[in-house]
């Protein structure tokens, strides 16, 4: 139940950021969502559809490479992600904040909803799959780095689409997530120790 509650919240923070934040204020980020929403701009198809179609197509890459725990957690983990954005992104709600507010926040809450989603041995289903692909492979290859190259090149794919400052927020954006989910995988689990010392 534990696992499952920390997949679930992970997908929520996830999903909940992308429908309400990024996508109503077009920040792309890098992950599927962002490159969706590229994909949206070029072949006028609606969003949801490029958004499940690339989920599925990772979740069968994390059946091939991750192994068995991983592939369980994330078909789990890939049941939240589409249920939870399709009806996040139905209700057609924008958080009404200036956008610089927006990208910090939206980095810190995809940050920790990955940082969840990993840390209870599943995936959150986007480019997260790629780097854990290569973290297996090669140890010492750093998640969040990985993941933070991969979602730089997706950003720029969608300069011609978005333009300069979308691509710019999205760097921004992109580092705050990658240095969240660093900063949480070194002392995320020893900061929640201690508060649950503290407490009992």
């Amino acid at each position: 139940m534990k696992r499952m509650f920390g997949i679930i919240l992970g997908n929520v923070m996830i999903t909940g950021t992308y429908a309400f934040i990024t996508v109503p204020k077009e920040i792309i980020n890098g992950g599927i969502t962002s490159f969706s929403m590229i994909l949206e701009r070029l072949f006028h198809i609606d969003l949801t559809v490029f958004v499940n179609l690339i989920t599925i197509l990772l979740l069968l890459f994390c059946l091939f490479f991750l192994g068995k725990e991983f592939f369980m957690g994330s078909i789990f983990s890939c049941g939240c992600y589409l249920l939870l954005f399709t009806l996040f992104h139905s209700m057609g709600i924008s958080l009404p904040l200036p956008l610089p507010v927006c990208v910090i926040v939206a980095g810190l809450a995809v940050g920790t909803g990955y940082y969840l989603c990993i840390n209870a041995k599943s995936t959150a289903i986007s480019f997260d799959i790629i780097a854990l692909i290569l973290n297996k492979k090669y140890p010492k290859v750093n998640i969040a780095f990985t993941m933070g190259l991969i979602n730089i090149f997706v950003l720029l794919t969608g300069f011609a689409v978005f333009g300069l400052l979308s691509v710019l927020y999205g760097i921004v954006f992109t580092a705050i997530q990658a240095f969240t989910l660093n900063f949480l995988q070194k002392y995320g689990k020893k900061v929640l120790r201690n508060h649950c010392h503290s407490t009992f």
